[in-house]
């Protein structure tokens, strides 16, 4: 798979009923970790690194074109717009590197630093010399 479509997938996957805001977040959170040298250096390993995003392991299909409903088609043009743009280097700036949705917390949780809330999720940012 290309990087548009790794991207685009996840964004789909972890953030489809989440605002606009949310789903650039969750794209923002990838790209962080291409950047940062305790991650993956490309998008789809990033993605696919073991464990690191619900959707790859949750033993459900990763076709967003499966998801038929009228909410699930604009979140799967708005995910590929989020990932076009993000590629192109339009991000929101944050520094997040992790996030949850608001019905678990993690054990990692309380290690990294709370950037912000957007949706149903919370972004942090990983100050540790760790992943």
């Amino acid at each position: 798979m290309d990087p548009f479509t790794c991207l685009a997938v996840a964004i789909f996957f972890e953030a489809r009923g989440e605002p606009y805001e949310g789903k650039e977040a969750v794209a923002n959170v990838i790209i962080n970790r291409v950047e940062d040298v305790r991650y993956p250096d490309s998008v789809c390993c990033v993605v696919n690194e073991h464990r690191a995003f619900s959707y790859t392991y949750d033993g459900l299909h990763d076709d967003p074109e499966r998801h038929t409903g009228h909410q699930d088609k604009i979140a799967w043009v708005d995910s590929q717009q989020v990932a076009k743009d993000a590629l192109e280097g339009s991000l929101l700036g944050i520094t997040s590197t992790h996030y949850h949705t608001t019905n678990v917390l993690p054990l990692w949780a309380e290690h990294y630093s709370l950037d912000t809330r957007i949706g149903n999720h919370l972004f942090y940012t990983n100050d540790t010399p760790y992943k």
